[in-house]
C-alpha cells in the first residue's frame, strides 16, 4: 500500500477548476517530484495534502486512512507530514531556537527541554547551532528556509512537502538549501516536493510529474521525463527550461 494516496482530487476557486481530478502515489523512502509551468496546480496540490485547502472531490490517503473532507484530524495529519514553504513562514518575534520548538510542544506535547535538545540536534545538523537564539530578520535567505525545514522536521514527521522551497532565494543561497533537501533524500525521508530546479529534480526523484493546467498529464523515472518524454507538452516545457538554461 502506498504511503500517500491522491484519488481523483479535484479543487476549485470559484468557477476555475484548479485541481482536475489528480491521482498520485508516493510510496515510502520515495521522493516525488512535481514540475510544470507556474499556475500548472503543484503548490495547489501540496496545500490540499496538508489540508490547508479543501478540496472539493476525490480523496486523500495516509497509510490508507482518508485524511480529506469532514472529520479530518488535521493535528494528527500535520504531525505525520510537514510542510515547508516558499516564504519561509517563521514567526519573527521568536528565536529560531522558540521557532524549532514550538509545534512540538503545543501540538506534540513534548517537555521543553527534550524540545530544545532535538531541536538544537537538528540545527547543528544544518549548521545553524549558533544562530538558535537571533530572530529570523538577522539570518539569510538560507539560513531561514534551513532553520524552516528542522522546524517541519521536529515533529519527526513520516513525510515532507516542500513547495518551491528555493524560488525566494538568491541564486547563490539555493545550494545550501538543496544539499539538504539532498541529504534528507539519502536518509530516506519520503518527499512530495515542487521545484522549478530541474537539475536537483533529475538527481535526486524516485519519480517525476509533469503537471499542466491542473492535469497530471505524465509521470515516470527522472531519466524517461527529462530524457524521452511521451506527452508534447511535457517535451515543450522542458524545451523552454533547456533554452533557458536551466536544465
Amino acid at each position: 500500500m502506498p504511503f500517500l494516496e491522491i484519488d481523483a482530487v479535484r479543487k476549485n476557486y470559484g468557477p476555475h477548476e484548479v485541481l482536475k481530478g489528480i491521482d498520485l502515489s508516493v510510496e515510502r523512502h520515495q521522493v516525488v517530484t512535481l514540475i510544470g509551468a507556474s499556475g500548472s496546480g503543484k503548490s495547489t496540490l501540496l496545500r490540499c495534502v496538508n489540508a490547508l485547502e479543501d478540496i472539493d472531490g476525490g480523496e486523500i490517503r495516509l497509510d490508507g486512512d482518508p485524511v480529506s473532507g469532514p472529520g479530518t484530524d488535521v493535528n494528527r495529519l500535520r504531525r505525520d507530514v510537514g510542510m515547508v514553504f516558499q516564504s519561509f513562514n517563521l514567526f519573527p518575534h521568536m528565536s529560531v531556537l522558540k521557532n524549532v520548538c514550538l509545534a512540538p510542544v503545543k501540538i506534540g506535547g513534548v517537555p521543553k527541554a527534550a524540545a530544545e535538545e532535538k531541536a538544537m540536534a537538528l540545527l547543528s545538523r544544518v549548521g545553524l547551532a549558533d544562530k538558535a537564539g537571533a530572530h529570523p530578520d538577522r539570518l539569510s535567505g538560507g539560513q531561514q528556509q534551513r532553520v524552516a525545514i528542522v522546524r517541519a522536521l521536529a515533529m519527526e514527521p513520516q513525510a515532507l512537502l516542500l513547495d518551491e522551497i528555493t524560488s525566494a532565494l538568491d541564486p547563490e543561497l539555493v545550494a545550501e538549501v538543496l544539499n539538504i533537501v539532498r541529504e534528507l533524500a539519502d536518509d530516506g525521508m519520503t518527499m512530495l516536493l515542487a521545484t522549478h530546479e530541474m537539475g536537483f529534480a533529475r538527481e535526486v526523484s524516485s519519480k517525476v510529474c509533469f503537471l499542466h493546467q491542473g492535469v497530471l498529464l505524465e509521470e515516470g523515472p527522472p531519466e524517461q521525463i527529462f530524457g524521452d518524454p511521451k506527452e508534447e507538452r511535457t517535451r515543450a516545457f522542458l524545451r523552454r527550461i533547456i533554452e533557458a538554461g536551466r536544465l
